[in-house]
């Protein structure tokens, strides 16, 4: 297979895992030109946690794209660095980048005139989770989110050009909720990589020991732990949602699907019994619809 074709598969991989998220990526209604650098952006967050997590056989693929020595392909972090390097050269005038997700991600940075930071943020968080396993408070895991998942948020207002101060705010609280969301249905993938994303002193306030996750089934004590950490996403998802009615058109129901999506989640956790250990427990589409109708009713 030539190497353009191998290119093309590799970036086709990342790209696919769209259709797994709890929230549309690039829907059709949008305008194609905001579709194709939403899904630009998308690529390169999946491609961030694709470098931190997959096999070597992947890892060897990004490391030949980067430059990087065989070396790099067994070393998350090194592999990181290679790729960080490469991001740069985005922004460094006569510069290209060897990546082909991120060549793809080039022209939308040009068009839209976006800065390196939240692409940083979104490489620092996958750093943290190569050095950071367990976190201690509420308030370090949404340290944590403000890298992992705000600043997409904050690219998605950018590339439709209709960030303000006040909108940030919003977009970071509905952000926020969503990774907290995700990190709920993904307890039993996560303590696979020996992370957990659960704080250690809501797990000691409800009697959860790290062994408890690892049971085929939830417990009471991991039940109320997982129902009091939805409530808390809940909260945020109700807090960021005026952000919806900021907006006009074509946007408002592209946001209004993120709000859903994360709603959703959390309706399908609770329809669980908060038993989120067998399998990630997952919204229907009726459902996700219904809450895309009550949140642009305004519903709470």
């Amino acid at each position: 297979m030539a190497t353009d074709d191998l290119r093309l598969r590799d970036a086709s991989a990342v790209l696919a895992k769209a259709a797994d998220e709890n929230f549309p990526v690039a829907p059709f209604f949008l305008p194609r030109a905001w579709r194709e650098d939403l899904m630009a952006v998308y690529g390169f967050a999946r491609l961030v946690d694709d470098i931190g997590d997959s096999d070597l056989d992947r890892s060897a693929a990004h490391a030949r794209y980067l430059g990087a020595g065989p070396e790099a392909a067994g070393d998350p972090l090194a592999l990181l660095d290679a790729f960080e390097a490469d991001l740069r050269k985005i922004f460094t005038a006569g510069q290209e980048p060897g990546h082909p997700l991120l060549r793809v991600l080039a022209a939308t940075v040009r068009r839209r005139d976006l800065t390196p930071e939240p692409f940083l943020g979104l490489i620092a968080a996958n750093r943290q989770d190569q050095l950071v396993t367990r976190y201690e408070t509420y308030d370090d895991l949404v340290a944590y989110c403000e890298l992992s998942a705000n600043p997409v948020g904050r690219l998605v207002l950018a590339i439709t050009g209709t960030a303000t101060p006040e909108r940030v705010r919003l977009s970071d609280a509905v952000c926020t909720a969503l990774q907290i969301v995700e990190h709920l249905q993904d307890v039993p993938e996560d303590l696979a990589r020996d992370r957990i994303y659960l704080p250690a002193e809501d797990m000691k306030r409800f009697h959860v020991q790290e062994r408890d996750l690892a049971a085929p089934t939830a417990g009471a004590s991991v039940r109320a732990l997982v129902a009091f950490e939805a409530e808390r996403a809940r909260r945020l998802l109700n807090e960021g949602t005026p952000l919806v009615g900021s907006v006009h058109g074509r946007l408002k129901l592209l946001l209004a699907g993120f709000v859903a999506g994360g709603r959703a989640a959390v309706a399908a956790i609770a329809a669980a019994g908060y038993d989120v250990l067998p399998r990630p427990p997952k919204p229907t589409r009726t459902r996700t619809l219904r809450e895309v109708g009550a949140v642009l009713r305004g519903e709470g």
